[in-house]
């Protein structure tokens, strides 16, 4: 089992342009190195806010070995706090969701209030300060009906990605808009591998039928990143839609993590259905064209995000351990569309669905070839996988940069 220094000595040795080596897909150790460096540390986007509409309402996230409470208060507020009770650990919210008055613990009922604060705890003695047990909070953010949470002690700077955000989602109205349908599958497969496939086409023409009747394959209508510069038909894309104030060029954070690109579905095609046509006769935009395309966003470490003109569907993935990784995705509809009247759930979901299933079976061949002692590093394709040298780039440095430390930053 590989232990940082291990770790650091591969990702300084591998090769530009090329996947990692075989113990950074597979080894246990390298796996708790990366949720100690990244997923411990970085933003992680958890739930649409529709998933707790209203006071009370409370979802589970486990990310690793911490166990997550989000719940919106009674002020509106959602705020995140860890899932154990402050008198004897017990989790406190059995379930994945619900929705409760209080927080109470399910073992000695100590109670608490939804912004954290201990309001009863039965026979403690007199010298018992309750205003000294609270829940411990973790760093929880809401922005444009995303919910992110931190776990490091000291949260990243979210102001950048805040901003951003706030422009690009605003034509979508996640804040009024439900769920229409949640999926939940394991790959077993390593995080970086279902990053890996997510960030590149490359594969989709022999993988994705139901994708590639709508979804240009071909990266100079889809990428953002051949040789630097946007398509024409990237740009004039964004330019259409730009003129009704939705942002929609290519943004992409300094240090690589977060990305905005809006690009157009194959020819006349509106919505990720077999026929092209929208998949929700009442929208969650404000888009006065129906073919507007797909806002695309991803989040290192944990979410990409597809955001069209009639609904929205976020994905999240969470390492559950070397070669197994959930993958979790969720159709967003507004909170007033009728099913069976405004959407049909099987016509909405049916495409993403079949490629959610072929992209597992994608990437757990890719891990078990990977596990070959005949494996080595190959080279991307600079013309389909420049996603990937993006992701590989990004997570070298993000891991040498927290394995090394301040000093060796502040040296380059």
């Amino acid at each position: 089992m590989l232990r940082e220094p291990d770790v650091l000595a591969q990702l300084m040795r591998r090769k530009p342009a090329h996947s990692l080596p075989q113990d950074l897909y597979c080894d246990p150790g390298v796996f708790q190195v990366d949720m100690e460096k990244i997923w411990y540390r970085q933003w992680l986007f958890a739930i649409p806010a529709c998933e707790v509409p209203k006071t009370g309402s409370y979802v589970v996230y486990e990310v690793g070995a911490y166990s997550v409470v989000i719940v919106r208060g009674s002020d509106g507020v959602i705020r995140a706090f860890h899932n154990s009770c402050r008198h004897r650990g017990s989790v406190l919210c059995k379930t994945k969701k619900g929705t409760n008055p209080k927080l109470v613990c399910p073992y000695h009922q100590w109670t608490y209030e939804l912004d954290g604060r201990l309001l009863w705890a039965r026979d403690m003695g007199p010298d018992f300060d309750a205003s000294k047990h609270g829940l411990k909070p973790v760093h929880c953010r809401t922005v444009r009906g995303l919910v992110y949470i931190c776990l490091a002690d000291h949260a990243p700077d979210f102001s950048g990605y805040e901003a951003e955000a706030k422009r690009y989602l605003a034509p979508h109205d996640l804040e009024n808009s439900k769920i229409a349908y949640e999926t939940t599958i394991v790959e077993h497969g390593n995080w970086k591998l279902v990053w890996e496939n997510n960030r590149e086409c490359y594969h989709c023409s022999g993988n994705h039928p139901s994708l590639c009747r709508v979804y240009p394959e071909d990266p100079l209508a889809a990428s953002d990143e051949i040789e630097g510069n946007l398509s024409d038909i990237l740009s004039k894309h964004a330019e259409r839609c730009e003129a009704v104030g939705a942002p929609s060029k290519f943004r992409i954070s300094d240090q690589g993590e977060w990305r905005f690109i809006r690009i157009p579905l194959l020819g006349t095609a509106e919505s990720y259905t077999l026929d092209g046509k929208v998949a929700v006769q009442k929208p969650n935009s404000s888009f006065p064209f129906k073919d507007a395309g797909s806002l695309h966003l991803f989040v290192y470490p944990v979410s990409w995000n597809h955001f069209l003109s009639d609904h929205s569907i976020v994905f999240r993935i969470t390492p559950i351990g070397p070669m197994e990784t959930e993958v979790t995705t969720k159709w967003l509809v507004h909170k007033d569309a009728v099913e069976g009247q405004d959407y049909d759930v099987k016509r909405l979901t049916e495409v993403w669905n079949a490629t959610n299933d072929e992209d597992r079976e994608v990437v757990e061949n890719n891990q078990r070839g990977i596990l070959s002692p005949a494996y080595e590093p190959g080279p991307y394709s600079p013309t389909h996988e420049q996603g990937n040298i993006q992701f590989v780039d990004w997570y070298a440095k993000t891991m040498i940069d927290a394995i090394t430390g301040p000093r060796a930053v502040a040296a380059e």
